[in-house]
């Protein structure tokens, strides 16, 4: 399988999670007033439709006809994540001017599956926990390991 690298290193902290799936952009956005709370938010490829709601499923207060703080947070990071052409091309935006989030057509609010999203966020997390082990180790296989070759 082959691995592509993040086009730009990328802080944790504020989204842990950002992946292209699902046809949609969609991760997990950290709160900025509660470090207990997270938002789980996406954007719908192609017509550019958005969800945002905490883990547990309650919707986000700033996503009243314009994109909130988390959704741009979301496509920001994802630009490091993948960069700017590729997030582009999933999302299917016209190329531009300006950065990718101001040029994301109008799309309206939209129920997605939170629960799926926050589900595979979790399972990562779980990965962090799995001891150091110089052997094989079933469940990593898919992750890249510098050097090695199996």
């Amino acid at each position: 399988m082959r691995v592509v690298p993040g086009a730009r290193p990328r802080k944790l902290a504020k989204v842990p999670f950002v992946e292209l799936a699902d046809g949609r952009l969609q991760g997990v956005v950290s709160s900025g007033s509660d470090i207990a709370r997270v938002y789980v938010s996406s954007i719908e490829a192609g017509s550019h439709d958005v969800s945002c709601s905490t883990n547990n499923n309650r919707p986000c207060g700033g996503l009243r006809g314009t994109s909130c703080k988390h959704l741009q947070a979301l496509v920001k990071e994802a630009v490091l994540q993948y960069g700017e052409e590729r997030v582009a091309r999933y999302l299917r935006v016209e190329p531009g001017e300006g950065e990718l989030a101001g040029r994301l057509g109008g799309g309206s609010r939209a129920a997605t599956p939170a629960a799926e999203v926050f589900s595979r966020f979790l399972r990562h997390l779980a990965y962090l926990e799995v001891p150091e082990s110089p052997s094989y180790v079933p469940e990593l296989s898919w992750f890249p390991a510098t050097g090695a070759v199996r």
